[in-house]
């Protein structure tokens, strides 16, 4: 009874090799993987492709959390029409922006989804770099840690930073020049940050950032000095001994008034109880009888 169900050899094999091929992957590959151009320039990202029946492209954009949709279904989205225009070998921008920079993912598949291939271009919109800002503090101790900042917002690709020293550049290793031998520093060039742990005397000048991205001149910062000053353990000790002064005294002169009863509350409340009352309505004065004068005397007096 089995040997009816059995399937011949043979057919096992075709039915093995008709699965393979239908999720099978295409070929789909691009001429150029890195596009750089300018800002407000065209631009092609190409994608080819082969063994699809009936390929259905897509575009997808990436640029850090961001994901858009550029074409669905061998058709430019809304949002990109009026900018993109697509062919088989690939999408144009018409004029790009300091945006489209980016990771783009060409996705061919056919009408069934059963084949399928990709591939990605990066779009690097050149933009130069402005004018970098810095942040340097206007003194530093001696001994202490400083951190001085540089950066700029345009560059694309983006910026690294140079710092100059009263117009000397600084190298990423100060033991490496003699004009910096005495500096104890760390300097990123892709983050603009100098660092000074710790500060010493030597380090007191006017400094300067200069920030570049291979695309258009550098641009520099205002030069900001920097003074690096002694740390004043006088003052600091003076001023603890002033504030203690200070509350010793306001501490004697609590005691002195608990010991002199100030604080007591009989001194504080009157033990004597005042009694007010109201006067009345109408106050009475009491006459004399008619025909009297006052003090008793006649009302009349006769004359000498």
């Amino acid at each position: 009874e089995n040997t009816k169900h059995k399937m011949p050899h043979k057919c096992r094999v075709l039915l093995l090799s008709y699965c393979s091929l239908t999720l099978g992957r295409g070929a789909v590959y691009t001429s150029e993987p890195e596009v750089r151009v300018a800002e407000n320039k065209p631009a092609k990202l190409s994608c080819s492709y082969s063994g699809f029946s009936s390929p259905r492209v897509e575009w997808k954009f990436t640029h850090g959390d961001i994901t858009s949709l550029v074409c669905y279904n061998n058709k430019i989205t809304a949002s990109y029409e009026n900018r993109v225009t697509f062919s088989a070998s690939g999408i144009t921008f018409h004029s790009v922006t300091r945006k489209d920079t980016g990771t783009y993912t060409c996705m061919v598949s056919d009408e069934g989804g059963n084949t399928y291939g990709e591939v990605t271009v990066n779009l690097i919109v050149l933009v130069p770099p402005s004018k970098p800002t810095i942040s340097v503090p206007s003194s530093a101790t001696i001994g202490n840690r400083a951190v001085l900042t540089c950066s700029e917002k345009d560059g694309s690709p983006p910026s690294e930073y140079f710092w100059f020293k009263d117009g000397v550049l600084m190298p990423t290793e100060p033991k490496s020049n003699r004009a910096f031998i005495n500096s104890s520093y760390s300097l990123n060039p892709k983050t603009g940050e100098l660092i000074f742990d710790p500060v010493s005397a030597s380090d007191a000048g006017d400094y300067t950032c200069e920030a570049q991205n291979g695309y258009g001149s550098p641009m520099r910062s205002d030069t900001v000095h920097m003074e690096a000053a002694e740390l004043n353990v006088g003052g600091i000790v003076a001023a603890v001994l002033v504030t203690l002064i200070l509350l010793g005294v306001l501490i004697f002169g609590i005691w002195f008034a608990y010991s002199r009863g100030y604080f007591d509350s009989k001194y504080l409340t009157s033990s004597k109880k005042v009694i007010y009352s109201q006067p009345t309505a109408r106050s009475e004065v009491s006459m004399p009888p008619l025909g009297q004068g006052l003090g008793g005397l006649p009302a009349k007096v006769r004359g000498f």
